[in-house]
């Protein structure tokens, strides 16, 4: 298996829940709850936090390793790249968790590296499957992928057209593998139009030609983005 560091882009700032980051969830912050999971995979080169808030870097460096970084990356991608500049010895594989995903199956993780045995790959992310009716939420987005497991578009409306009831759609999972060196090559595109249209950075890299490995989790993520999110996070970890 290549080798492999775990970054977790994480902002102060946030339209629907401003400092969410440093929410308590029982008796642990949002952040380190992201952390603590990550943690178990002990394969990991290293686990590090980036931020740009005072507040989450002081925060996390009293359980882990946070990296101060710039405050005008557009994207978490952006700011996983600058990270690298500053890294004694970069992996082979970046992976990109989100700071607002604690009840990611850290076993995804393993199975998006391993992704990277096939040389070809450039780009891998999870998706799991979600009903008809999870799908007309734009806050899910969705993706169609081909016949080689590569991601053919993703967006915020209901892709594939479908009238069947049965039909399950491709939720895609707010984590991301790149290889060290794509990870440079994509942050330097300019944004693109199907980017914009969508708000979806991902587009920028397919509509640019890069490949993206889609892999199943049978286990569904929660994402903490509204307050009605935060919620239902603090009474799943209440009935742990």
């Amino acid at each position: 298996m290549k080798s492999f560091g775990i970054i977790i882009p994480s902002r102060y700032a946030s339209t629907r829940l401003p400092g969410k980051p440093l929410e308590d969830i029982k008796g642990k912050t949002l952040i380190q709850r992201v952390v603590e999971n990550a943690s178990s995979i002990q394969t990991a080169q290293f686990i590090l936090v980036a931020t740009d808030d005072d507040r989450i870097f002081s925060h996390v460096n009293t359980f882990g390793q946070a990296m101060m970084t710039q405050s005008n990356h557009a994207t978490g991608t952006d700011r996983i790249r600058e990270c690298l500049d500053h890294l004694d010895t970069i992996p082979d594989i970046i992976v990109n968790i989100q700071g607002d995903e604690p009840f990611l199956d850290p076993k995804i993780v393993l199975d998006l590296v391993a992704c990277f045995d096939q040389p070809e790959c450039q780009i891998a992310t999870a998706f799991h499957t979600i009903s008809r009716e999870a799908a007309q939420s734009k806050n899910n987005v969705k993706l169609v992928s081909s016949n080689k497991n590569t991601a053919l578009y993703f967006s915020r409306s209901v892709i594939p057209y479908d009238n069947r009831d049965t039909q399950k759609f491709k939720a895609h999972m707010g984590i991301y593998a790149y290889r060290s060196a794509i990870l440079k090559e994509i942050t330097a595109l300019a944004p693109s139009s199907l980017e914009l249209s969508e708000s979806l950075e991902q587009l920028r890299w397919i509509q640019n030609g890069y490949a993206i490995h889609c892999v199943e989790s049978k286990t569904p993520s929660i994402g903490i983005d509204t307050p009605e999110d935060l919620s239902l996070a603090r009474a799943k970890f209440s009935n742990r």
